[in-house]
């Protein structure tokens, strides 16, 4: 199968890319700096911007299946980019033929009063359903693995503070999943026919908080942390917070801690795991191997 990502050089993309070259698939890699990647041998770079249409053309054609890995958080109008990028892909697709679109989205609780970023990745779901391709959405909340953005906060702080007075967001229940086991979903969904137009949550075995990730984070350095949440931190106060003692570029941190107020956990009705059942990867281990590398 001939399949194109969407955002071939970032965390998900750049690994997603190597899983669908051991797994038979042709690759086309889509992104901005695509013709100056270190891509495996075989895979086909387009290197092209969503922001220019000029730079699209041909994008999809002689694909079967596109994987569209895209957000802006580092622009103040994130929303509205991600909502044209998606119209771009949407309609290119589309037009190509693409028989199968698959998203990485975000879960996002009960679906009330939700966070601009995670409004926007709803948003981006209902404008790709929109077009001549069957859609597949994996909903997933952290993703655990080495250059992850989310995982890169937790680990920051265990770093930098001893001593934690948090938000009170940090015992809010999260359920995240190994890098691996997202990658692995990803890759089989291509070969699920059930999922076709459907929407799945992706996670570890068991859930989870804040709290806890960053206690066990700690304890896999060697290291003891002492977190005393605070119950009058604002989300604005908590991203500043965020922003002295994360390394993360505070245009996407700010919008991710903003998500952290809503229990992220998989729907059992929704899980993927029910369609497709792999080993899943206990969230011990896939912060051991976050952390080495």
């Amino acid at each position: 199968m001939r399949v194109l990502i969407v955002g071939a050089t970032g965390f998900v993309g750049s690994r997603l890319v190597e899983a669908l070259l051991e797994a038979d698939h042709e690759v086309v890699a889509f992104s901005r700096s695509a013709n100056s990647a270190e891509f495996p041998d075989g895979v086909e770079p387009f290197e092209g911007d969503l922001g220019d249409p000029q730079t699209l053309e041909g994008l999809c054609e002689g694909v079967d299946a596109a994987y569209y890995l895209i957000h802006s958080l580092t622009a103040e109008n994130f929303a509205e980019l991600d909502r044209t990028y998606a119209r771009r892909f949407r309609e290119r697709a589309s037009a190509a033929g693409v028989d199968r679109v698959v998203y990485l989205s975000g879960i996002s609780g009960d679906e009330r009063d939700l966070s601009p970023h995670l409004a926007s990745r709803r948003e981006v779901e209902s404008v790709l359903s929109a077009g001549e391709f069957d859609l597949t959405v994996l909903r997933a909340a952290i993703i655990i693995g080495t250059d992850s953005t989310s995982f890169r906060i937790v680990d920051d702080l265990t770093d930098r503070l001893p001593v934690m007075t948090v938000p009170k967001w940090v015992r809010t229940p999260c359920q995240p999943v190994a890098a691996d086991d997202a990658i692995t979903y990803l890759v089989d969904v291509l070969d699920a026919e059930a999922t076709r137009g459907g929407t799945y949550d992706i996670g570890a075995p068991s859930v989870w908080s804040y709290q806890s990730l960053l206690r066990q984070t700690a304890d896999a350095k060697g290291k003891r942390v002492l977190i005393v949440p605070v119950p009058v931190m604002s989300p604005e106060l908590s991203s500043y917070w965020l922003r002295l003692t994360t390394d993360v570029q505070y245009a996407i941190a700010r919008p991710l801690v903003e998500s952290m107020r809503h229990p992220v956990t998989v729907d059992p009705e929704r899980d993927l795991q029910n369609v497709i059942p792999i080993d899943r990867t206990p969230v011990e281990r896939a912060i051991d191997r976050a952390l080495t590398g």
